[in-house]
Parts: C-alpha cells; structure tokens; sequence
C-alpha cells in the first residue's frame, strides 16, 4: 500500500505536541502515528487489539489501563504517551465528549503545554450507554467541548474533528454490554445522524472536519469482523488524510505516494501477484488515458520519486474528494479551478526538498529557511466542512445515474 512515508511524517510532525482524545479506534489512530513516526511498517493485529499495555513501541503508559482495573465501563481511564526527541504523541481514553474527566484533560491544556495537534473522536460511546434519547445531551455536550477547546486552545493549534466511521449491521464490542445489546442493529444510523450533528457544529465553532464515515463508505472490506473496529490498512490511511489535511493547513505540500509500508505476514509470492496486478492495472490505464491529461504529464523526477501524479493522472482523478483548490476561498464568489494545465505547472515550480515542497499560504507566515531547515509552521486557513459533496459530471442531467 502507498502512503505518506516515515520521513514525511517525522519531518512534518517536527518539534509538534499532538493529542488524540477518544475511544478503541483512536487508540488505533495514536498507535498508527507512534508506528509511523518510527518506521514504514503497519500494526499488527494484536498490536490494534491490544489495551492498557504498560508499553507499546516504546510509549509508557502514564495512567489507566492495566495500573488500574481494566473493564468496559464508562469510567475506564487510559493515557498513553510516545516522546523522542522532536515528537510528542499523547492519548487519552474518553467515553463522552463532556465530562468532569474531559473537564480535567482540558485544565492540562489550559496551565501545561499547548498541544499543536489536537485529533478528537467522540460517538459511540457518547450515543448508546448515557440516554436512550441522545439527541439533546449529545448537542449540549458538543456545544460545551467545542466552546472550551476554543477559549483554551491559541489561534495557532490546529483542531480537528473525525466524524465515526461507518459501523456494520450485526456489530459487537467492548462498549456494547448486554445492558445495550437490544441497540445494535439501529446504532449504525444512529452514527450517521450524529456525525451529521456533530460535523455541522464543529464547523460552526472553528473547528477542521475530517469525514471519515465518508472517506471509508467504499472500504467496508477493511472493516474487522465485529463490525466496529478497522484493520492496519485503514489506519494507516486515516494516518495518511490526517498527515496531508495538516499539511494542506500549514501550507505544505506532500508529494504522496511517496513510499510502500511492508506487507507484514503476506507472503512474497502474493506480493509478486499483486505488484504484477498493479502493473497491469497501470497498463490498462495508460491505453484509456484521456487526450487532455496527456497535455500535463509530470516531469520524469516527479514520476520517478511517486509524487503527486499517479500515471499521468493528477490526484482529483483518483480520489474520492473534491479537486484540490476545487474551492477558491480567497475570492468571495466560490468557484471550481478547472485549469488542470496552470495547476500543473504550479506544482512543478515549487522547490522540492527531501521529499516536501514548500510553499507560502495566504495566511501563512513569513517562512525563515536559515531557522527552519526541515519544517515551516504557519497559522492554517480551516477547511469548511460541507459532508458527502462532490463535482457532478456534466455529462449526466438531473436525474441520471452516475454511481
């Protein structure tokens, strides 16, 4: 699998404090950055079903888990850290987006150390083992944390919301005790309207959103068998949105693909069929590549090193999100780029160094490569969130079918 490669992360995430506060998958998310940061190698299984170990790849655990009484109730506490020496990673196991204990996590925040990063997840839990009826106490809930995460958190902090991702019909879990189990068929809707409630809130409140339920509603295969958690491969991709959506904020260009994560327990006769899959893939492509892509096809270094072209194919070809600059912010009349042929050439002016190109944001601040030799830190410009929108093809009429 292609994606953002242990050095782009160490080098982007350079001298960043980054928080991840939620439940079971967030602790997978933590895991996965604390991975990467190290080496290009995706988790093993036991590894994302582990919880509450006294270390993993050399983090500690701070608080919680198996210091304590390890159970599936609401009260279940774990803190986990993972520091070298230009990397601070910390999670926090929470159950409900507004606690006294989420009170508590934010006085850290507000007399300690101003996290940079701050990735924040809260649903399930939140949704089925409070009130049988949400709706109301979710709303409030959200309304309390984004307000204070706002007044304690500078400018400077990049926040971002993850919507949950798509849960499966027939699910089961450490949260779904037996008290609960009668809610399992309707909670994968249930998720759907509260990620609706909580992504329209969190942009309200200056917040960055991230649709993972979007993102994965086509990757359903890399969901495990109870129907809530996710394999290493979809963490690994998470890593990668989260890694380039925080780019994308500091105004720095990641050329991705940029490296292959080890196929850990796959056999190398089956890496041999797919990489011989892929290149046939690739062939098929090249016959059915449209006229107009042919008039911007990448430098050869760009094409050798993986960057942002794929087969002559820019990234909005190949991607389930909107075309990058696809919204123009700067202007008040929102409009689609669509010169491919100038954005190309923009790519490839810009100064490639290490792997990461630079570039200057419009809000971004003034750039001292003397000072900053690997990483530019600048103040990030929010993206809006606007849920499960998309370019429609022209060439359909209102009431064709292009799924």
């Amino acid at each position: 699998m292609k994606s953002v490669s242990h050095h782009q992360a160490t080098q982007l995430l350079h001298n960043k404090f980054i928080v991840v506060l939620g439940s079971s998958i967030m602790r997978s998310v933590y895991k996965d950055i604390v991975m990467l940061l190290q080496r290009d190698k995706y988790l093993t299984f036991k590894q994302l079903k582990s919880k509450g170990e006294m270390s993993f790849e050399q983090d500690c655990l701070v608080e919680g888990g198996c210091l304590g009484q390890m159970h599936n109730g609401t009260e279940y506490r774990e803190v986990r850290q993972y520091q070298s020496a230009h990397h601070l990673v910390r999670f926090y196991f929470v159950t409900r987006v507004y606690s006294r204990y989420m009170q508590s996590i934010l006085e850290d925040f507000r007399s300690g150390l101003k996290p940079d990063v701050v990735i924040v997840n809260s649903c399930v839990w939140d949704i089925s083992r409070y009130y049988s009826k949400w709706i109301i106490d979710y709303k409030e809930n959200l309304h309390q944390f984004f307000s204070a995460l706002r007044e304690i958190l500078p400018e400077e902090s990049l926040t971002v919301w993850t919507l949950t991702m798509p849960l499966g019909e027939g699910i089961r879990g450490g949260f779904l005790v037996p008290e609960i189990e009668h809610k399992a068929s309707q909670l994968r809707f249930d998720v759907i309207e509260a990620n609706f409630y909580s992504g329209t809130l969190a942009d309200a409140y200056g917040m960055d959103v991230l649709d993972l339920h979007f993102q994965f509603r086509f990757s359903l295969q890399h969901r495990t068998r109870d129907g809530v958690h996710w394999n290493a491969i979809a963490h690994r991709r998470i890593t990668s949105l989260l890694l380039q959506h925080a780019a994308q904020a500091w105004g720095v260009i990641m050329l991705c693909p940029m490296t292959a994560v080890e196929n850990r327990g796959v056999p190398k006769q089956k890496q041999q069929q797919q990489h011989q899959h892929h290149h046939q893939h690739q062939q098929q492509l090249q016959l059915r590549r449209p006229a107009f892509v042919n008039a911007f096809n990448p430098p050869d270094q760009l094409r050798s090193r993986g960057s942002f072209y794929n087969g002559g194919y820019s990234e909005e070809f190949s991607s389930d999100a909107l075309p990058f600059n696809f919204m123009n912010f700067q202007e008040n009349n929102l409009q689609p780029q669509t010169n491919h042929n100038e954005a190309a050439a923009v790519y490839s002016r810009q100064q490639n160094r290490n792997g990461i190109e630079y570039k200057h944001h419009h809000h971004s601040e003034p750039y001292n490569e003397l000072q900053h030799q690997s990483v530019m830190r600048s103040r990030h410009s929010r993206n809006h969130y606007a849920p499960y929108t998309h370019q429609r093809p022209k060439q359909y009429d209102r009431h064709g079918h292009y799924y």
